[in-house]
């Protein structure tokens, strides 16, 4: 019971105690977070890794979310017939042009504050988001399990989430449909969770509007992914993973993040890469704690593509080599 009493205090990031947010609801992160652990069982163990706000690093969880199990099923039935090996849609790494020429990051943001000055695309709430994590066993080999996500909130407060897998036979296709702020399925899309959730009017970040000054916009980071004060790039690079899964950026905000991205200490240009979804755009690689993180950024706009975490040194005992991917997403308007 100590175990299960501690999992469940993890998964609240609202403690009695905290200095922000006192005795407030959980946000729908969370809740899905605190869903996943009551539907876990302890028999089936796996070690998944999960972003933090410290870091990439392998938590140990209560065995596979019921809907990842069968989202595993599904897959394996998809691309594998009777007799042949399961197939997951674990994504090669992203590979930068050889041909292309770095474009520096302050570069990008003077393209980015231009791009700006019309104003559109405009702030939304919500995400739509592809994105791949490892999964790894110390008694199975590693799998990737690919899902996308749409959020959408509404005018009184309440939002809708709806996550599906994606097909591992066309990696980096979306399998959601989202016309007219209505996601719905097509044909090869399999629900892993459908939910609708209350109104909610938290003033705090990320729920908050991202503010358009670079100092604010930092501040909020922090405060948005639980960092310490002066985070490193590796730390600073969660929190955008964190206000991007929360909204979906307008020029205005893309400008701003661009601004601050482009002072970050060891995220240096390194060329054109073409993203999983098929988009251009420019590669920023930050090494770290055994990883490298590589940002993608519209060329034009200076938007944030996407983000990609691989592996650069081995480790023998869960079957990960230098080079594999531990996880990307891929955002969408």
């Amino acid at each position: 019971m100590a175990d299960e009493l501690e999992l469940l205090r993890r998964a609240d990031p609202m403690p009695v105690d905290g200095p922000h947010y006192g005795d407030g609801p959980l946000d729908h992160n969370a809740e899905r977070r605190l869903a996943e652990l009551l539907g876990r069982r302890p028999a089936a163990r796996r070690t998944w890794l999960r972003r933090t706000a410290a870091g990439h690093r392998a938590r140990l969880a209560w065995g596979l979310v019921a809907a990842a199990v069968v989202t595993a099923v599904t897959l394996a039935l998809v691309v594998s017939g009777p007799g042949t090996p399961p197939a997951v849609a674990a994504p090669r790494p992203l590979v930068v042009r050889a041909d292309s020429t770095p474009v520096p990051l302050k570069v990008l943001a003077e393209r980015a504050a231009a791009a700006a000055d019309g104003g559109v695309p405009e702030l939304r709430k919500g995400t739509h988001v592809q994105s791949w994590s490892m999964g790894m066993s110390d008694d199975e080999p590693p799998v990737t399990l690919p899902e996308e996500r749409v959020v959408r909130w509404k005018a009184d407060g309440s939002h809708t989430e709806l996550v599906v897998a994606t097909d591992p036979r066309h990696p980096g296709r979306p399998v959601l449909r989202d016309d007219g702020g209505d996601p719905h399925l097509v044909e090869d899309g399999h629900v892993i969770s459908r939910q609708t959730y209350p109104p909610s009017w938290s003033d705090a970040p990320p729920e908050s509007p991202p503010p358009h000054d670079v100092a604010r916009l930092r501040a909020y980071l922090e405060e948005a992914a639980s960092l310490r004060t002066a985070p490193d790039t590796g730390e600073l690079l969660d929190a955008v993973d964190v206000l991007l899964d929360h909204w979906t950026l307008g020029a205005r905000e893309s400008a701003t993040l661009a601004r601050l991205l482009a002072g970050a200490e060891g995220l240096r240009p390194v060329g054109q890469v073409t993203d999983r979804l098929g988009r251009r755009g420019q590669a920023y690689v930050y090494e770290g704690s055994g990883t490298r993180r590589m940002l993608i950024m519209d060329p034009a706009t200076g938007a944030v593509l996407g983000l990609e975490t691989t592996f650069t040194k081995a480790d023998p005992e869960y079957g990960v080599r230098a080079g594999d991917v531990m996880d990307y997403s891929a955002w969408m308007r």
